[in-house]
């Protein structure tokens, strides 16, 4: 079975902060690089950071020192953490196993107010 759910976004002004979560099933998750995704209105989807399974991480310019993602190998579960968040920050925000499958989940809106 093939599953990601995001759950945690919100509205938040400015400055603020929001933790995403990513429930993934094991045959996404297991052994693969875990990514957090965004994609704003009229612009293309976006990698914004992700991680292997060993804890490697990598992070957008635009993200690195305010965002922060982390992974429960145990739960299948992806985090990122989101501070000093701005309004360019809005988007939906996806979660996805970045060597595959190409699957997408919901994803979760996050609205920043200025």
């Amino acid at each position: 079975q093939v599953q990601l759910v995001e759950s945690g976004g919100g509205l938040v002004q400015a400055g603020g902060s929001l933790r995403l979560s990513c429930a993934a099933s094991a045959s996404i998750f297991s052994r693969n690089t875990m990514g957090w995704y965004r994609q704003a209105p009229g612009k293309q989807r976006e990698l914004v950071a992700s991680m292997t399974s060993g804890g490697s991480t990598n992070y957008a310019d635009s993200v690195k020192g305010r965002f922060t993602i982390s992974r429960d190998n145990a739960k299948n579960m992806v985090y990122l953490v989101m501070n000093s968040l701005k309004p360019e920050d809005t988007a939906v925000y996806y979660c996805k196993g970045v060597r595959g499958p190409d699957y997408w989940g919901q994803g979760t809106q996050v609205t920043v107010s200025s």
